[in-house]
């Protein structure tokens, strides 16, 4: 039977194509984890996923100490807890904790440090912990590199040579030295020079965190210029001219006109640029930032479970670019809808 152009048979042959490439996708799929399974056998390795949940959250012991020198004066029991005082000299502290790990008797003598009873309370591991370092460094430098690489986009185009010279300088240097010699300079050189001077001035000085985050955000930034430029240079010059003829001043053009248009062309680009940025935030575990590659490392050291490790933080990965894309791809639609 045949509709119009499109027969029957030919739907069931595309169905039946269709339907052999989604098997032979999930094939090689089962083909590379057999492969990496069979791998680990010949290496001997024993996997301990069943370890992998502690580096995310776990039950931490926390100690209660006694803070003066005394004598327990007396214990008085509230429930499941217990309240104990211990009196010294010239002070008294009370101190109340789980009465089944309570340590000390009535009328014991206590000296400063000793452990009283002990409480578990819930923590997040140091994977978690990275992944916000990673997550917080990510989004921060983001947001920078948008707003310098916005202006140092418009600068490289403008007719001022001052701003045109200046935006293609830090354009050339940014992208012609690798970032991991530019968190160098930021960390060692420039961070040296300016926690010196806020000591002088007896301030606090600054974390690596922050040289890390001004690092990839001046290294986004270059990147991020080009695309800009390149966007606002991909929208034909009647627009503007249309634009100044009916009256408007050039940053109004720019911005009700040529940027909402250039937006939606640079957007791909923008994602690209960004997903590389959050994998390129591994690079700062070198200042001492522990981020997520650091965090993993450390875990790795201490465990000694590479494989699972690694996995893990491969997927945490995967996991924060996946979002970013399916943001971006988000706001594609909204613009095209927009538009």
């Amino acid at each position: 039977m045949r509709t119009g152009n499109f027969s029957i048979t030919d739907y069931l042959r595309t169905r039946g194509w269709r339907h052999i490439s989604v098997g032979l996708f999930f094939v090689m799929m089962g083909l590379v984890v057999f492969g990496l399974f069979f791998a680990t056998k010949k290496v001997e390795y024993v996997w301990r996923w069943y370890r992998v949940p502690r580096y995310f959250v776990y039950k931490d012991k926390i100690e209660i100490k006694a803070e003066i020198e005394g004598e327990v004066a007396s214990i008085v029991s509230k429930g499941e807890e217990v309240e104990v005082t211990v009196r010294g000299a010239d002070e008294e502290e009370v101190y109340p904790l789980p009465a089944e790990s309570l340590r000390v008797d009535e009328g014991d003598f206590i000296y400063f440090g000793d452990v009283l009873g002990s409480y578990q309370k819930w923590k997040v591991g140091i994977l978690v912990e990275g992944l916000w370092v990673t997550l917080k460094v990510s989004v921060i430098a983001v947001l920078l590199g948008i707003v310098i690489g916005l202006f140092t986009g418009l600068a490289r185009i403008s007719k001022n040579p001052a701003l045109r010279w200046t935006a293609i300088t830090y354009i050339e240097l940014v992208r012609g030295s690798p970032l991991l010699v530019q968190i160098f300079i930021w960390y060692f050189v420039l961070g040296t020079m300016f926690n010196t001077l806020l000591a002088k001035q007896g301030l606090g000085q600054l974390s690596p965190l922050w040289y890390g985050v001004a690092a990839l955000a001046v290294f986004a930034g270059a990147y991020v210029a080009e695309i800009v430029r390149a966007g606002i240079q991909s929208i034909h010059r009647g627009q503007m001219e249309a634009a100044r003829s009916l009256g408007m001043t050039y940053p109004q053009s720019m911005r009700y006109i040529i940027l909402p248009q250039a937006f939606r062309r640079i957007l791909p680009p923008l994602a690209g640029q960004f997903i590389s940025l959050i994998k390129d935030s591994s690079l700062l575990g070198i200042i001492a930032v522990r981020e997520l590659t650091k965090a993993t490392r450390e875990v790795v050291t201490t465990s000694l479970q590479p494989f699972e490790l690694w996995f893990i933080c491969a997927l945490l990965y995967l996991v924060l670019t996946f979002a970013l894309s399916m943001f971006v791809q988000y706001l594609e639609r909204r613009t095209a809808i927009g538009g």
